[in-house]
């Protein structure tokens, strides 16, 4: 039987929502994996809406799941029908989304707080023991979700974010682009992303491996 893997999204852009290739690179290799996939968002305004050719902020209001829409061809669906019996796994790309719209680490770093339907449905599969993906910054909510000593990474130990991390109460482990970071005890595999990475190829390198490592573990006690 094939796996079903749920997939967050928060938005559509590195800047204010989903990290488009690292969205796009997720859902190719489940697809090539075999993987029965269903993407879902929160049904909220984002933060705010960035221009990506300027980098300024617009005078306009999205919608996160709206805009999430445009990654996932309209496949998606609102974060609250998530259910995590009805999934293997769980898999979350990065982009300052999942900062800004998922949790407000971007605003109030070490003192941030996720969305509470967020973190209740992650803590959801940590309870049945299902694994979690978390790529580039959102490791961020690693601590809020798992608890203290959950193991994650950012990419480097001299990153502000991965010493707001620490404070949070994580532990940190320092991972080159092209590997993975797996806390067994939690069932958590997290990896660099765009946190390091300087092209889709160096991305890819580790998002493949983190979806891998996510599917191996489904059969895994």
């Amino acid at each position: 039987m094939n796996k079903k893997v749920a997939v967050i999204l928060s938005g559509c852009g590195v800047y204010d929502g989903s990290e488009i290739y690292e969205s796009v690179i997720t859902l190719l290799r489940l697809d090539q994996r075999g993987v029965k996939v269903q993407c879902f968002a929160p049904n909220i305004a984002q933060m705010h809406v960035i221009n990506h050719l300027t980098g300024e902020e617009m005078p306009e209001s999205r919608n996160v799941l709206t805009e999430s829409a445009r990654l996932a061809r309209g496949e998606i669906k609102d974060l609250r029908e998530a259910r995590a019996e009805d999934f293997d796994a769980l898999i979350m790309p990065g982009g300052f989304g999942a900062a800004k719209n998922l949790s407000t680490f971007a605003t109030e770093g070490a003192n941030s707080k996720a969305l509470p339907d967020v973190v209740a449905l992650v803590k959801a599969f940590a309870e049945a023991r299902k694994p979690v993906g978390m790529m580039c910054i959102a490791p961020t909510m690693a601590a809020e979700i798992f608890g203290a000593g959950v193991i994650c990474t950012l990419g480097s130990d001299d990153a502000d974010a991965a010493k707001a991390v620490g404070q949070m109460g994580a532990s940190h482990q320092a991972c080159e682009v092209s590997d993975i970071v797996v806390d067994k005890q939690h069932r958590l595999v997290t990896t660099p992303a765009y946190m390091l990475a300087q092209s889709i190829s160096e991305a890819a390198s580790g998002i493949y491996k983190l979806v891998d490592r996510v599917l191996e573990m489904t059969t895994e006690d």
